[in-house]
């Protein structure tokens, strides 16, 4: 075994939103090999056009930056315990992590999730306490926090060599000492290279390397991403897919690239050790072992935590289908979910026999709503059901899954988050609380996660932070109450005109304003009674040919509710549907006619 001193392949995890990507800003800044106009604005890695709108990172992203002769590899991952799959693949191509945590809210659910995988993958961490330039920072308790950590998840072995040190960002400094800050991010370069080893490799084992991302490109193809654990790998050079069910794929390499700054650079050959990307392989895909056809040996398949919660994805049947859309049918769909499967590990899609519908389930409604977001702006219509969760079967008893709820609020409002948790079948965990806010922590089942997020920020006004992570399966809580308010369903089509909304605001909140398309079936408002009424948006004012006098007066409107496709999708209930195409998002009754729904209302009765 021989150790590559001149390489070093570090994944940066950490909770969303404590500073993974501005970090790695700062890095590409202070490398000196970019010139300014190549790193204009913010989170330059968030280059996907949903991770600039939400200020989020989706998607891992492989970089490398050069450092005193040593080419460190990095590589970004999602914060967002939704998109935990990306987190779990990647890491088997690390062999440290920088594990950030935010010096003033500690470590949170998801830091927890990312540092057990990356212990169960091996890697030697390094602890970055950031955004130590916050006036509430309070880094040497977050740094105890982070130790507590360390303890429960079992690397007890790490404590007695615990490297770590502080950063901010913002002002473009990393020090081991909060008395004597620096000048630059160069005491967090040569931390990585003194604490965090090279791969260690066998030079002369045929060749192993383990898909664990697919790229794609229109000109050339698929392109699989990951490290070479042995052997050697070359431009021409004549590989095998170990895939699953034990098939075995001849392919031949067209070309290789390693990650050279921002993008990527062709060389001739990749030893072990590196991080590469290969171009050619036909029908490759996340998993899959590329191998030499003298010994084809295959790697242990990735294996990621299985989906939560489901949904059903189905080609939209409304009136007003095909209006905007470019992909209508049942066929558009089936590809488009299946061709998502081939990057996205952690999803699953299931054909419901006797529909034409979908059973796509993944690790939360972010997650989902975010493969639903980029479809709709391919130009894809659909409809999609109320957010289920998975329940499993365990010694003949009913589990169902249950999540770490962390509810950060104000200490006035912690009073109205208790009872809201509460009534969702929530067990209070723990309560700290740090400067005027309330830090809580929950056992809740994720069905009781299902629409709470807008409660909460309504009944704190804006200021709870809400995050959850997936705990485990539990015996299934006792019933958590259903949405309490009923909807307006309209009974007409056309436009909605101000005269038949001004008679409908007093008694809801409307969902559609005057101009808006209608049709039978669709909800425009919000019930404030907890059963559904039928109304009709359209009605017009009869005209005549005599005034009266006091009868006309002016119609002032509330501004209607547009809601965001997740707030439909947890608004939504049993009998509803959201409606997506790529410039609308509606919310309808599965039966759309008035007389459908009361005789499946009386079935149901019976």
């Amino acid at each position: 075994m021989v150790r590559r001193n001149e390489i070093r392949n570090v994944a940066i995890i950490a909770h969303v939103d404590h500073g993974k990507t501005s970090l790695v800003d700062c890095m590409l800044r202070q490398s000196g090999r970019f010139r300014q106009s190549e790193l204009v604005g913010e989170q330059i890695l968030d280059s996907n056009e949903l991770e600039r709108e939400r200020g989020i990172t989706i998607l891992s992203k492989n970089i490398a930056i050069p450092y005193k002769d040593v080419r460190i590899n990095i590589i970004d991952t999602p914060g967002h315990a939704d998109f935990g799959g990306e987190v779990e693949r990647v890491l088997r191509m690390a062999d440290g992590a920088l594990v950030l945590v935010d010096a003033a809210e500690g470590p949170l659910p998801q830091t927890r999730f990312v540092l057990s995988k990356a212990f169960a993958c091996g890697l030697k961490p390094i602890v970055v306490v950031s955004k130590i330039d916050r006036p509430d920072a309070r880094p040497h308790e977050v740094l105890d926090e982070t130790l507590e950590l360390f303890l429960q998840l079992g690397a007890d072995d790490l404590l007695a060599d615990f490297p770590y040190l502080f950063t901010s960002a913002k002002l473009g400094y990393a020090t081991t000492d909060l008395n004597k800050p620096t000048d630059g991010i160069e005491a967090l370069m040569d931390m990585i290279l003194a604490k965090i080893p090279g791969p260690e490799v066998d030079v002369g084992e045929p060749l192993q390397m383990l898909v664990t991302t697919l790229d794609w490109s229109d000109y050339v193809g698929r392109i699989a991403i990951g490290r070479v654990q042995s052997g050697t790998v070359r431009k021409g050079q004549n590989v095998v897919l170990m895939q699953s069910d034990n098939r075995i794929t001849p392919a031949k390499v067209v070309s290789v690239h390693v990650f050279e700054d921002l993008g990527r650079q062709e060389v001739h050959e990749v030893d072990a050790g590196d991080i590469c990307a290969l171009v050619g392989l036909e029908g490759v895909e996340i998993g899959d072992t590329v191998a030499a056809p003298q010994s084809p040996r295959a790697l242990p398949r990735l294996k990621v935590d299985e989906p939560t919660l489901k949904m059903t994805f189905g080609v939209n049947t409304s009136p007003l289908a095909g209006r905007e859309g470019k992909y209508l049918t049942s066929r558009h769909l089936r590809e488009r979910l299946f061709r998502e499967l081939e990057r996205n590990v952690a999803l699953r899609v299931e054909p419901i026999v006797g529909t034409e519908q979908f059973a796509v389930s993944g690790r939360g409604v972010l997650h989902l709503s975010i493969l639903i977001e980029t479809m709709r702006r391919e130009g894809y219509e659909l409809s999609v059901g109320k957010p289920q969760v998975i329940f499993h079967e365990v010694d003949g008893k009913q589990h169902e899954p249950f999540e770490t709820l962390v509810v950060e609020a104000p200490a006035d409002r912690t009073g109205p988050v208790m009872e809201l948790v509460g009534e969702r079948r929530a067990q209070l965990v723990e309560m700290t609380s740090h400067n005027e806010y309330t830090f809580m922590t929950f056992s809740i089942p994720a069905r009781g996660l299902i629409g709470l997020r807008t409660r909460l920020l309504n009944a704190t006004q804006g200021t709870a932070v809400i995050h959850h992570r997936f705990e485990g399966y539990h015996p299934m809580a006792e019933a958590i109450p259903a949405r309490a308010t009923g909807v307006l369903v309209s009974i007409a089509s056309g436009k909605a005109v101000a005269f038949g909304l001004d008679s409908l605001q007093q008694r809801a909140e409307l969902h559609v304003a005057p101009g808006d398309v209608v049709y039978e079936g669709m909800v425009v408002g919000e019930n404030s009674r907890p059963d559904d009424m039928n109304v009709n948006p359209t009605k017009e004012k009869k005209l005549s040919n005599m005034r009266a006098v006091g009868h006309d007066r002016n119609i002032l409107l509330k501004p209607a509710r547009r809601m965001s496709l997740e707030e439909a999708l947890e608004f939504i209930a049993e009998d509803e549907l959201v409606e997506v195409t790529p410039t609308q998002i509606r919310l309808r009754k599965i039966l759309l006619k008035e007389t459908d729904r009361r005789r499946a209302n009386r079935q149901a009765a019976s």
